[in-house]
């Protein structure tokens, strides 16, 4: 079994998000908007301050008239626990994939463990359940025994890989905690769907209870949108956090 540095294994709690391309911005929804009255005289909307057409924004997005926020696209690169992605990839339209494979690289032994401000214990019913802190002897328990499995898995993974077992058969014995890593790329009403789904809010009109984990992806997807787009976010929080 290999002694490198890079087969210890190494335990997170945060996510991480990066916005590496986008064609996004407030503009985008105005001419796409305007073409329904204006026809080819909607193309003078393009160099138009989309300030001047918060009103139309708002309305649109008020009565959920939602094809001209699909004018736009950004991708994000997106670090997280596997099982975040598994809830992630229910999101189907309005979105492509490409993530991380297991059977053509090596997987690297980086693990999900929840930080000290996760809440760990669910009481109630399901449809009526809420999440409370933890004691200081759950989260150990927790840590303890998430680093013990993570560590006793990825060294039988190891052990398979230098028996020469091939990649995609060893990555079998591996947990839903490892982290991996994808292209995600959406419009910005696909990402409102996302949003209120897997946020949860005061002002949302439809109340929604994401796991946790997904849900501090989805805020750091969130701000990076907002900056993208300041008027349609405004709009989303205006009216409900509902996709048009």
């Amino acid at each position: 079994m290999s002694d490198d540095l890079d087969t210890v294994p190494q335990f997170r709690s945060d996510v991480t998000v990066d916005l590496v391309r986008s064609a996004a911005a407030d503009s985008d929804v105005v001419w796409a908007a305007r073409v329904s009255t204006a026809g080819e005289q909607s193309l003078e909307a393009l160099q138009q301050d989309p300030e001047k057409s918060t009103g139309l924004i708002n309305f649109l997005m008020r009565d959920r008239h939602g094809t001209p926020f699909e004018h736009n696209s950004m991708t994000f690169f997106i670090s997280a626990p596997i099982f975040v992605f598994r809830e992630f990839h229910r999101h189907r339209s309005g979105w492509s994939y490409n993530e991380e494979s297991g059977r053509y690289r090596e997987l690297q032994p980086v693990f999900y463990v929840p930080g000290a401000d996760r809440k760990l214990v669910q009481e109630g019913r399901p449809g009526r359940y809420e999440f409370v802190d933890g004691t200081e002897k759950q989260h150990a328990v927790v840590a303890d025994s998430m680093e013990a499995a993570y560590q006793a898995s990825y060294r039988a993974y190891q052990e398979m890989l230098d028996a020469g077992v091939a990649r995609e058969v060893a990555r079998a014995v591996l947990p839903v905690g490892l982290f991996s890593s994808m292209y995600a790329t959406c419009n910005a009403r696909s990402l409102m769907h996302f949003l209120s789904l897997r946020t949860k809010a005061e002002n949302a009109k439809v109340p929604s209870f994401p796991q946790r984990e997904i849900e501090m992806v989805a805020e750091q997807m969130e701000a990076k949108w907002a900056e993208l787009m300041p008027l349609t976010h405004a709009a989303f929080e205006k009216h409900g956090r509902v996709a048009p």
